[in-house]
């Protein structure tokens, strides 16, 4: 029989979208779980504590990034920790600096720190393909592997923060992996999209309840590169609990474009309000991005339809899609 302290692990900024299925998979798998929250009695967290076996296996521990003391805490005495919080704009922001570049970098560094000191065994580090994708000088025609890094001096350039902060935070995370002899692994998801468990909405699901709900005049033809919640879950829980695991995952499942996306959802929602026309773009290569290197390890994803209308059922159970 394992001991319980082996099968404890820690996820930081537990109440968000991509973390609260993390947690549901944590504890459905057997682990017990700490989570870090702003405010452990604020009711939108209430969803974390309605999960199955989270009245025995699940803490909330009230914790901020800029705090080493307090994620020091949620972190000691646990074998991993799934370093899932960011900031995440919904809009412009005034203070880049301020609002997102330090509590990205700083916050993973607080994070980091406690994991060495805690003697954690790994770190799972939630980064983005926003780290991986925006370097305009890798090759058009080659496809972008973990080996491409987001050129972040060109993020601030074109006023791209949250790519800044993201590909900053996940170079300074494998920079102190290699001063420290912390065992870092980082998975980078696309376009994260799937049921929602509250009816707080994230910035990816704003993407898919926008196109549904706001009716646009027109939307662009973009390519879409989407990963379903669930799925990503999956892959962060497989790069812990797999030994051979290392470096960077890229996690992404289906490249589609726009007017592909729409037609998909029309075809079973026919009633929504949907952009009344698509433009194309003058050049769009897209985004070539491969999770070859996580399929290799194992990783497999579920169909796009099955992820779209689990996300829209869900959206309509929460009360999203009305007017």
């Amino acid at each position: 029989m394992e001991k319980a302290a082996e099968r404890l692990v820690c996820v930081t900024g537990a109440g968000g979208y991509v973390a609260s299925w993390l947690v549901k998979l944590l504890l459905s798998s057997n682990y017990n779980v700490h989570g870090t929250v702003r405010s452990p009695s604020d009711p939108k967290y209430e969803h974390l504590n309605k999960l199955e076996k989270a009245s025995e296996k699940l803490t909330l521990f009230k914790a901020d990034l800029l705090d080493y003391d307090s994620i020091f805490a949620a972190i000691k005495d646990c074998v991993a920790v799934f370093h899932v919080a960011s900031p995440v704009p919904s809009s412009s922001v005034s203070d880049p600096q301020v609002q997102l570049m330090e509590p990205s970098v700083k916050g993973t560094q607080n994070v980091l720190k406690a994991c060495s000191e805690a003697k954690v065994k790994r770190v799972i580090y939630v980064s983005s393909v926003v780290a991986v994708s925006m370097n305009p000088s890798w090759p058009d025609a080659q496809v972008k592997d973990e080996n491409c890094w987001s050129d972040k001096e060109y993020c601030k350039r074109t006023n791209n923060w949250y790519c800044a902060s993201k590909t900053e935070a996940e170079m300074e995370a494998f920079d102190y992996a290699r001063r420290s002899g912390l065992d870092v692994v980082s998975v980078c998801p696309s376009l994260v999209l799937g049921p929602m468990m509250h009816s707080t909405v994230n910035s990816s699901s704003k993407v898919l309840i926008n196109l549904l709900k706001e009716g646009y005049e027109s939307t662009e033809n973009k390519v879409r590169v989407i990963v379903d919640v669930r799925d990503l879950a999956a892959a962060l829980l497989m790069v812990f609990e797999k030994p051979e695991a290392e470096g960077r995952y890229i996690c992404t499942a289906h490249h589609i474009r726009v007017r592909e996306l729409v037609d998909k959802l029309r075809s079973i929602y026919p009633n929504y309000n949907y952009p009344k026309k698509v433009t194309e773009l003058a050049a769009d290569g897209g985004n070539n991005l491969s999770s070859e290197k996580l399929q290799k390890l194992g990783w497999s994803y579920r169909p796009l339809e099955e992820t779209l209308v689990d996300a829209v059922e869900s959206y309509k159970m929460l009360g999203l899609l009305d007017k």
